[in-house]
């Protein structure tokens, strides 16, 4: 289990598993209106077979310099501003992670992969 460590001079070490960081990027996505899902739609059908469901569309990692770097993948209903929810998916996930695990993400890269029509019933 890879786990992500941040050192703290004279105060000691905070280590969090990478699997929090992805729940709670996750969650904060999730939190958006105008978000429909989180969606790895161009992973290849073998990646998806082995990828655990609960943290599709996230992908973390770290640069030359240890900063944390997000990818975000979803999808967004029809009608709202893609420009505003990119924003407030990267400022939520930034100050949630923020807050949490006091880590800061250098860069939140939000991709929206499809747009989702709701179906409208006929009467």
């Amino acid at each position: 289990m890879a786990e992500l460590k941040k050192d703290y001079t004279n105060k000691g070490k905070i280590t969090c598993n990478k699997n929090i960081l992805l729940s709670i990027i996750n969650l904060a996505t999730k939190e958006i209106s105008g978000v429909a899902s989180l969606t790895n739609k161009f992973k290849n059908a073998f990646a998806k077979l082995f990828s655990k469901k609960d943290f599709d569309g996230v992908r973390v990692s770290f640069n030359q310099n240890d900063e944390l770097i997000v990818d975000v993948y979803i999808k967004v209903y029809n009608g709202f501003s893609i420009p505003d929810i990119a924003y407030r998916v990267q400022e939520n996930v930034k100050n949630n992670i923020a807050s949490m695990v006091d880590m800061r993400a250098s860069k939140v890269n939000v991709h929206i992969v499809d747009v989702e029509f709701k179906e409208e019933v006929a009467i």
